[in-house]
């Protein structure tokens, strides 16, 4: 079993940064990353979980169209974590932030972004 724990998420104003953090516990690296990408979602209120950006094992991080070039995606093997860099936040990029294992029903419990003036 895995367990996916966000963090990072706050309010900030546009143009700014975050970071959020997926800890993952059950060794998800060594048993999921190589055969499943980890990926970030998003869902705003009243409307559809999306796709934000995804990696996996010697596989170039891919990113939807609305973040790319803001967003960075990232792993640290040794904590089990993945990260998602955001910057020049815009209030658009305001939902609850999820990571996943493609393939899987792993999700975490979500993080809330919130990008306002």
């Amino acid at each position: 079993q895995v367990q996916l724990v966000e963090s990072g998420g706050g309010l900030v104003q546009p143009g700014g940064s975050l970071r959020l953090s997926c800890a993952a516990s059950g060794s998800i690296f060594s048993n999921y990353f190589a055969k499943h990408d980890i990926s970030w979602h998003r869902q705003a209120p009243g409307q559809q979980r999306e796709w934000v950006a995804k990696s996996g094992a010697g596989i170039p991080p891919r990113y939807a169209v609305a973040v790319q070039g803001r967003f960075t995606w990232s792993a640290d093997g040794a904590d089990n974590t993945v990260y998602l860099q955001m910057e020049n936040l815009k209030p658009e990029d305001t939902a609850t932030y999820y990571c996943h294992v493609e393939g899987t029903n792993f999700w975490g419990q979500g993080t809330q972004v919130t990008v306002s003036s």
